[in-house]
């Protein structure tokens, strides 16, 4: 089965429908992106697939093992949480919090696995820093070492270059393709296409028309022959 399986989804907030008929299916080890226009749904997608919204209609089922509360998320970043007064490792740690039931201390495993996530992001030597003092790339890297807190399993990424230069940009498409090869399923929302066809091993797209499949069948669809 596979780790995801969405069937004749129907996204929306309230009675407002932004996107029906939406089916699709992640296995373990994908690498998919999600494209499209803005407004088209992809963040609540993803919001639904973490329980955060309800679907209006239709189904998503987990294999076993998979749950809502065990996929990583990085999400879009507001100022204010940029400016966020935590120290690098009080921030690692919370991706702790839902792993097995909300508790109020952290255990001796959860401390060594921020450890362990930090050094797997090189930013173990950041560990005390405040957050907030920390250029864009490295508050990425610290979300992406909370998200790898809370799953072994998929990680979901909501624009997770928005607002990085060039070079940061290129090692952190590298450092999430590193993890896919890990064996991290990753879910990527995307507005970079061509980046999209580079690293993706599938490609769901959508708008007024949907496609899901893989990044070579896409490369030949309406869709993606629109984008060429």
């Amino acid at each position: 089965m596979p780790q995801i399986k969405c069937t004749d989804l129907t996204l929306g907030y309230g009675s407002e429908e932004i996107l029906s008929g939406l089916s699709f299916e992640v296995n373990a080890g994908d690498y998919l992106c999600i494209v499209g226009e803005n407004g088209s749904g992809k963040t609540t997608l993803m919001k639904t697939l973490l329980g955060l919204t309800k679907p209006l209609g239709g189904v998503i089922e987990f294999s076993d093992g998979v749950t809502a509360r065990k996929i990583g998320y990085l999400p879009q970043q507001t100022d204010v949480q940029r400016d966020f007064p935590a120290s690098v490792q009080e921030i690692v740690l919370t991706g702790c919090l839902g792993r097995d039931g909300f508790k109020p201390f952290y255990s001796k495993e959860d401390k060594e696995l921020a450890v362990q996530n930090m050094e797997r992001m090189n930013i173990l030597d950041l560990r005390r820093r405040c957050y907030r003092e920390l250029s864009g790339g490295q508050q990425q890297r610290v979300l992406l070492a909370r998200a790898l807190c809370a799953t072994e399993k998929i990680l979901l990424l909501d624009e997770p270059v928005a607002g990085l230069d060039p070079k940061v940009t290129a090692d952190m498409y590298e450092l999430i393709e590193r993890l896919n090869k890990d064996g991290v399923t990753v879910i990527m929302i995307s507005h970079d296409i061509d980046k999209a066809l580079q690293y993706a091993s599938s490609i769901l797209h959508i708008g007024s028309e949907c496609f899901f499949g893989t990044r070579d069948a896409y490369i030949k669809s309406k869709e993606g022959q629109r984008h060429d």
